[in-house]
């Protein structure tokens, strides 16, 4: 029998807001092969954040010394990571993770980490599932695992997006570049800093939750007007939920979003990519490379060079 894989859960945003859901997502965890090495973390509290700065500092920069292969585990988004982002030692945490190949998972706030991370050492992470969303939830979604799995324990990896195009496929080919992106409000707060990768040519994927869509609207007028949408080869949308429209809005919404982008850009935007704040989602490697192959019926990606599981190929 195999060993359990090491889980190093890190709380660099928010604390959990039901220890009930963190136990539940611990014990999900042990009963699939998982050991989760410190759930003492989910015991800090400061303010609204999981611990203090320095605590929550000491989680990231402790990534990696962990045992060999094991894999870290963000607890929960929320707000706090932009704190931290001066004070973070990319580089120490990059050689780390690269020794003891560790891979670094989560997404949301997390986001901000994950490109900091790409932008100042080149480090790959994972934008995928956390404790209390995911591996918390009852049930946890088949879906989300089955993939998470799969993409941790192979070097390539292909998934198949059933996801025709409203108003008709704005693109059918094939592009390849770097995978990048995560939060938009998160990666939309790093403009101007050194945090956000200057990623030219790349695939750009994108998702927010509880954000109107003139909000939407206004973030990616942001990045094209800064020069990041038309930089890329394609942009992928995920999931945009829990969001409302009013009768002021008089028929805009996000189709109407997307629809009045796509005429604006030359690059490619694809809808319905299953990643978000949403339980049925995949595992992305932010700052791997993908292949995007699109059709009338969705489109086929496929990602390699991202961190595996120790002994995984």
């Amino acid at each position: 029998m195999n060993a359990p894989i090491e889980v190093r859960l890190i709380a660099p945003s928010g604390y959990p807001h039901d220890m009930a859901v963190a136990t539940r997502g611990c014990d999900w965890l042990r009963a699939h092969g998982y050991h989760v090495a410190n759930p003492e973390v989910l015991d800090r509290r400061h303010q609204r954040f999981g611990g203090t700065d320095d605590e929550r500092l000491a989680d990231l920069h402790g990534i990696g010394m962990g045992a060999p292969g094991a894999l870290t585990l963000a607890v929960r988004g929320g707000y706090g990571m932009a704190r931290l982002l001066p004070r973070i030692d990319f580089d120490r945490i990059a050689a780390q993770a690269r020794r003891a190949a560790t891979p670094i998972v989560g997404h949301s706030d997390f986001t901000a980490f994950q490109l900091a991370y790409l932008a100042r050492a080149g480090g790959i992470s994972l934008a995928g599932p956390m404790l209390l969303a995911d591996f918390g939830a009852e049930p946890v979604d088949p879906y989300m695992w089955r993939h998470f799995e799969g993409l941790l324990r192979a070097s390539s990896y292909t998934v198949d997006i059933d996801a025709p195009q409203e108003g008709g496929q704005p693109f059918s080919g094939e592009v390849a570049g770097t995978l990048w992106g995560g939060n938009l409000a998160m990666l939309c707060s790093l403009l101007g800093t050194p945090y956000l990768p200057q990623v030219d040519g790349g695939i750009l994927f994108l998702e927010d939750v509880n954000e109107p869509p003139y909000r939407v609207e206004r973030m990616l007028l942001q990045l094209e007007q800064a020069g990041v949408l038309g930089a890329q080869r394609a942009i992928l949308l995920g999931d945009f939920s829990s969001y409302r429209v009013s009768d002021y809005d008089n028929g805009y919404d996000l189709p109407a979003v997307v629809a009045y982008l796509r005429e604006r850009l030359p690059v490619p935007i694809l809808t319905g990519l299953p990643f978000g704040h949403c339980t049925h989602k995949l595992t992305l490697p932010v700052g791997g490379q993908g292949v995007l192959r699109a059709s009338a019926d969705g489109f086929t990606l496929t990602m390699s060079g991202h961190p595996l599981l120790v002994g995984a190929a």
